[in-house]
């Protein structure tokens, strides 16, 4: 082989190893980049968009107190809700935790099907259990899709069925463009949901469950040592912002729904189509300065419930108050009653007769009040001596069992110890109780930091605040408060014995230590 033929075939050798070389490089750069954008997508961390990534943009903005809708756009059209999917996820969770069906500590199976979900998980392996407690706070904080799923395959067979019971609830809830089939939010066609339902959910776990929507403000969760935070940079960031919850898939855009309580105004704000994360939250943090102000004031708006609660509520009869039982014990003005003698007659005083009947218990609730109650309608004051012994005032007295003594007419008499009518919902809570937690509750202020369906959790609660503002709390008395709401009882968390400088400086300290914490005047 001549020299110059030998030369050629080794730079040709060279250049198809250059060639390849060059290849195997730019393939390994493309999958570097791939890896990088899907890690960047599975933490809703990408702060820059593609230039021609545009999602389909929807927003609602909704005032918590009176229910009005301040802003609105595209808030009825189709959209996919990703990870927004498992705030209804929660909600029958947290329906069967209230109905006391599960407990927090109830540990779930972890089948292939659910360990398989693409990240966001928190990792589990078949086989294993997850525990209803850790998975509440993996969906919220890390939006753990393999967590979802444990959760609807252990409440509904299977993923699928329990997708079916989601739609059905939603439906039930008035959320008649939202249509489910997965318990995660992960890329599916026929998932599609609307800002204005997203809305509508987000009211509804506040109004039935306020006992668990504290979790939605979690910052962070350590799951077998690692430390996950929660994807809303709301949190701790924005003024008033304690949750709910994001979303992300490419079909949806960055998709958010905040819940936001400032100054005694409430708004619910659902924005779906965001280009970025950092792009979303700016929008929100927009519509939040833009209608805060003008959001009102004081509740007004009825709760959201389901379509069943509302044909119960609409059948149900009008219970009669004691006030109209009161007028219905009225004798009737009638011309053949006995008209009273003219000032100054010397003619004798006809007795009246004075209808007596006894008043339902029912009709009067029993809590634990945190102060003297005021005197309601139905604790009757002895009409005062007359200045003119001719003028007469039939009146009706109530009995109660056993009657309460009566009181000198310059007196006010004194409410029954712990007796008040309760709020709707509220059941007898017995006496012995009431007392004790009266006895307990002297002192200026006090604090609540929770409310919980089984006692435990409020002691461990109770335990939790002691240890993250000890000094702060000083030798303030924490106790358990049982209060029944409905069918149910729940225990508050509380510490009394503050007074208002205290109280602040507590409640601040546990804020900070993300226990929510709320002042109370004794």
């Amino acid at each position: 082989m001549s020299p110059g033929r030998a030369v050629v075939q080794r730079s040709r050798r060279w250049g198809a190893l250059a060639l390849a070389t060059l290849l195997a490089g730019v393939t390994l750069t493309s999958a570097a980049d791939a890896r990088t954008r899907h890690h960047h997508t599975r933490h809703y961390v990408r702060h820059s968009a593609e230039p021609s990534y545009d999602p389909p943009y929807a927003s609602i903005v909704v005032d918590g107190n009176s229910g009005a809708v301040l802003q609105a756009t595209n808030a009825d059209s189709p959209r996919h809700p990703a990870s927004l999917t498992k705030m209804m996820t929660l909600y029958l969770l947290f329906e069967r935790l209230a109905e006391g069906k599960i407990k927090m500590s109830t540990e779930m199976p972890v089948s292939a099907h659910a360990a398989s979900m693409a990240p966001t998980k928190l990792g589990v392996k078949p086989g294993e259990t997850l525990s209803v407690s850790d998975a509440i706070r993996g969906i919220v904080t890390q939006s753990a899709n393999d967590a979802a799923v444990v959760v609807a395959e252990a409440l509904g067979g299977t993923e699928t069925e329990f997708a079916q019971q989601m739609t059905a609830k939603a439906q039930a809830l008035g959320m008649m463009h939202t249509h489910y089939h997965n318990a995660s939010g992960l890329p599916d066609d026929a998932q599609i949901t609307t800002a204005r339902d997203q809305s509508i959910i987000a009211r509804a776990l506040q109004d039935r469950f306020p006992q668990y929507f504290h979790y939605f403000a979690l910052r962070n969760f350590v799951y077998h040592g690692r430390l996950m935070r929660n994807h809303n940079h709301l949190l701790g960031s924005v003024d008033g912002v304690d949750g709910m919850k994001t979303g992300y898939i490419h079909a949806s855009g960055f998709n958010i729904v905040t819940d936001v309580h400032r100054h005694g105004r409430h708004l619910v704000v659902a924005v779906f189509g965001g280009r970025s994360a950092r792009v979303r939250d700016a929008h929100v943090i927009g519509l939040i300065d833009g209608h805060i102000t003008t959001a009102a004031l004081k509740r007004t708006a009825p709760m959201v419930v389901e379509s069943w609660q509302r044909a119960v509520a609409q059948a149900k009869p009008e219970p009669k108050t004691v006030a109209s039982k009161l007028a219905e014990a009225q004798p009737p003005h009638s011309s053949s009653a006995p008209p009273a003698p003219e000032p100054g007659s010397t003619d004798p005083i006809k007795p009246i007769p004075v209808r007596t009947f006894t008043v339902p218990q029912a009709d009067v609730m029993h809590t634990a009040s945190l102060s003297p109650p005021p005197l309601a309608s139905h604790q009757l004051q002895p009409a005062p001596a007359a200045a003119n012994p001719a003028k007469i005032t039939t009146i009706a007295t109530v009995r109660h069992e056993p009657p309460l003594p009566p009181k000198p007419p310059a007196e006010r008499p004194a409410a029954p110890a712990m007796m008040q009518v309760a709020s709707a919902g509220d059941a007898p809570v017995p006496a012995p109780v009431a007392q004790q937690a009266a006895a307990k509750t002297r002192g200026g202020w006090i604090i609540q930091v929770g409310a919980f369906d089984v006692e435990q959790d409020a002691k461990q609660r109770l335990t939790l605040a002691q240890s993250k503002a000890k000094a702060e709390l000083g030798d303030a008395s924490g106790f358990t408060e049982p209060v029944a709401k409905g069918d149910k009882m729940l225990y508050r968390a509380r510490f009394a014995g503050l007074d208002k400088a205290q109280a602040e400086t507590a409640c601040k300290s546990l804020k900070r230590s993300e226990i929510p914490c709320m002042m109370l005047r004794n």
